[in-house]
């Protein structure tokens, strides 16, 4: 066997007293006495005979079997020499004929086994390269004749003896090798084990592996104890602790793993004391040779942290950061799914109401942001409260607010309902510091299915009825085809619109005013037409909108003021003392060369027209959207000489302590209280207090829409100074005018 001393100390050392006490146990236990060393001593040449011939049969024995043969050549491939080797196992074993038991040798044949466990030299061979010795001792000594035969016991014995210490020692030290290793091993593996227990307990996953056909839990990381305690409930760790909700879905996920299927499942953990949490699981199912599922290993992994970061971009994502209310988004999300369930019950339908703020630009432009922020906020305070919980109030962006009305029976009722809701929301001021603040609103509405089946065209349509209620200065507008600018006749409109003043295609039309104390004619209100060669006269409400969107209102005005006083001149050139009456739209009057324009025209008409002849018309939301701008616009105005009349009075949302404030000469009560109110007493109070205000305040007081006699003896008896409507004479060209005033019950001052 392989065999080297140890010229390296600490190779070739033990530890002192080890060798020492395993020396004495092993001297105690064999009894090797002085006289067994003497006998040894006397016969030691003798049986040193043929101890080479002894090693080379030995070898050559090894090298008979295959094992201990690849040993050998292993041995001779890594450089070393088979006769070194045989040497060195020829000197041991004449070291061991010496007889010598002392610590020394103890130490000595401990190294040997190390070396031996070092080139993986099985104790198996190393006892039987002694049974080998050993029967070549016994056939020395029975064979040599110098050799006493009642000392061949007693030598045979002795031998035995140090054989036993030399193999006992040598495997001593295979297996201390051998068990130091393991135990090294071993402490790697409890290290290695430690630091992946530090791992799993630190990290926040939690592993885990169960036997499924014993039903047995194999394995859970350490960082179970931070979620739940062990369940008994097997075998879907942690189970017990499962929110009572999310239970059937994760038993209903580990059913489809044991079918084979790879399964996540997300579910709420609560353990006692502790915050609800969300946990996302994964199970592996691991399958055998045959195909069936025998174990399941399984993740747990904490997803609160990014669940609620998922449930903060979406909220982000769906939410108008600066009212809190849905966004675009999220509205259309909502739109739709009303839209599916309407369709999925025939007889439901949903509103769609757009709502955008008057003039909401001017409030940034000379309060800053921060005062428009704070008013956007004030209307979706309002705004909330009129609506039911089931309706979605949302913020599009800018000024413009959207409100969902899903399942309602009659859509346009409910509608309805709540635009005037929404009016009365704007009654009151909004404050911004200390400034009192008024805002006008236009509203749309579009109802599923009348006016579409999707939300796209909804939205389009809610769109166009908006700026339809904006530009006609009404609360708010239902969708009407007939009036939609995007329908391909009301497009062939506008592109006819643009050369409708170049081709001399505009008509003016006058109503006549009557004044009900003395019975005459007093002024007129100039209406324009549009004489289209294909479609005939088309009214404003049909291209004023088409007008104000494209920019051609101001050219527009320009025309209709300058045929007006025209007009006005002729009349008077004619003998005829009438006032003309002009309507001028928001856009045209916030145009800052509105009065020099104005002033320019009357110049061009020379010192025979008093400006006093010409009357401008606007709406109350008009004026209060801008007050700053109306109050120096109407000074002026009155400077230069021209009256100014508060249109469609009752329909806005005047502050009358603006309104007393501002030189306006007259005020016309809207036609939708006049019409009615010889049947209707609430109409006739409300007509009765307008006229009693604008008398208080010393205006005039107009009244449109008189539709009969009954209306006009009313107005006469409640105070009102003039009237005009379909009673006194529908409006007229100016050729029809003429006709009309020489034979009418209206006469005026002079003949035209």
């Amino acid at each position: 066997m392989i065999r080297r001393h140890a010229n390296d100390p600490k190779t070739a050392a033990m530890n002192a007293s080890g060798s020492r006490e395993m020396n004495e146990a092993f001297n105690l236990f064999l009894r090797i006495s002085e006289q067994e060393k003497a006998l040894l001593a006397q016969y030691r040449r003798i049986l040193e005979t043929d101890s080479g011939s002894f090693v080379e049969s030995f070898y050559a024995y090894l090298l008979a079997f295959p094992i201990t043969a690849n040993v050998l050549q292993h041995y001779q491939e890594a450089g070393g020499e088979l006769s070194w080797l045989a040497a060195t196992q020829s000197a041991h074993f004449q070291t061991l004929l010496s007889g010598c038991t002392d610590e020394p040798s103890a130490v000595q044949l401990i190294h040997i086994g190390r070396i031996h466990f070092q080139y993986n030299i099985e104790p198996v061979w190393i006892m039987g390269s002694y049974r080998l010795y050993l029967d070549h001792l016994r056939q020395v000594i029975a064979n040599q004749p110098h050799i006493a035969p009642d000392k061949q016991y007693a030598l045979e014995s002795v031998l035995i003896k140090l054989l036993f210490r030399d193999m006992g020692l040598m495997l001593e030290g295979y297996w201390h090798s051998a068990t130091s290793l393991a135990q090294v091993e071993q402490n790697r593996a409890e290290k290695l084990q430690g630091q992946v227990n530090d791992l799993l307990t630190n990290l926040p996953q939690v592993l885990w592996s169960v036997d499924v056909k014993n039903n047995q839990l194999i394995y859970i990381s350490p960082g179970a104890r931070n979620i739940c305690t062990r369940d008994t409930e097997m075998p879907i760790p942690c189970m017990g602790w499962t929110h009572p909700d999310d239970r059937e879905t994760v038993r209903l996920a580990w059913e489809e793993a044991l079918l084979g299927n790879r399964v996540e499942v997300e579910s709420r953990v609560q353990a006692d004391g502790e915050p609800t949490r969300w946990f996302r699981r994964v199970f592996h199912p691991f399958l055998n040779d045959e195909g069936g599922v025998v174990r399941i290993d399984g993740l747990m992994d904490d997803t609160t942290e990014s669940r609620e970061s998922v449930e903060r971009l979406h909220l982000l994502a769906t939410t108008d950061s600066l009212t809190t209310l849905p966004n675009r988004a999220l509205f259309y999300d909502r739109f739709n799914q009303a839209l599916t369930v309407a369709k999925r019950e025939r007889n439901k339908q949903v509103a769609l109401i757009l709502l955008d703020m008057d003039h909401f630009k001017e409030i940034n432009d000379t309060l800053g942001h921060p005062a428009g922020d704070e008013i956007l906020r004030q209307v979706a305070q309002r705004l909330r409260c009129v609506l039911r919980d089931s309706d979605t109030l949302a913020r599009l962006g800018g000024d413009e607010f959207a409100i969902l009305l899903p399942d309602v029976q009659d859509g346009k009722a409910a509608a309805e309902k709540v635009a005037k809701n929404i009016r009365d929301c704007f009654v009151e001021p909004f404050w911004f510091l200390k400034n009192e603040l008024y805002l006008g609103v236009g509203i749309g509405i579009s109802i599923y299915p009348e006016h579409g089946d999707n939300a796209d065209v909804l939205m389009s349509r809610a769109d166009v009825a908006m700026y339809g209620a904006k530009h006609r200065d009404v609360g708010f507008l239902f969708y009407d085809p007939e009036t939609d600018p995007h329908t391909q006749e009301r497009l062939q409109l506008s592109s006819d619109l643009r050369h409708a003043l170049e081709r001399d295609e505009f008509v003016l039309y006058y109503q006549p005013k009557i004044d009900i104390r003395s019975g005459c004619m007093i002024g007129v209100e100039a209406l324009i037409r549009w004489n289209h060669p294909t479609h005939g006269l088309i009214f404003p409400d049909q291209f004023i909108p088409f007008a104000e969107n494209t920019g051609l209102i101001n050219p527009i005005t320009d025309w209709v003021l300058r045929t007006a006083i025209m007009q006005c001149k002729a009349w008077q050139a004619a003998g005829g003392e009438l006032r003309i009456a002009v309507n001028v739209t928001a856009h045209s009057f916030q145009d800052p060369r509105f009065v020099d324009k104005l002033e320019t025209l009357l110049c061009d008409a020379g010192s025979c027209l008093a400006p006093d002849r010409i009357e401008i018309e606007i709406t109350e939301n008009i004026l209060m959207a801008e007050i700053e701008h109306g109050a120096k616009a109407i000074g002026r105005l009155r400077d230069l000489g021209v009256s100014v009349a508060i249109d469609d009075f009752g329909t806005g949302y005047s502050s009358l302590a603006y309104l007393k404030k501002l030189p306006i000469h007259m005020i016309k009560i809207d036609k939708s209280f006049v019409m009615n109110m010889t049947e209707d007493d609430n109409d006739a109070v409300i007509v009765r207090s307008m006229i009693d205000l604008a008398h208080n305040l010393g205006y005039l007081v107009v009244a449109e829409g008189v539709e009969n006699q009954d209306s006009l003896d009313l107005l006469d008896l409640l105070g009102c100074d003039q009237v005009q409507g379909y009673h006194i004479s529908h409006p007229l060209s100016a050729d029809e005018l003429t006709l009309w005033i020489n034979y009418s019950a209206w006469p005026i001052g002079g003949k035209i």
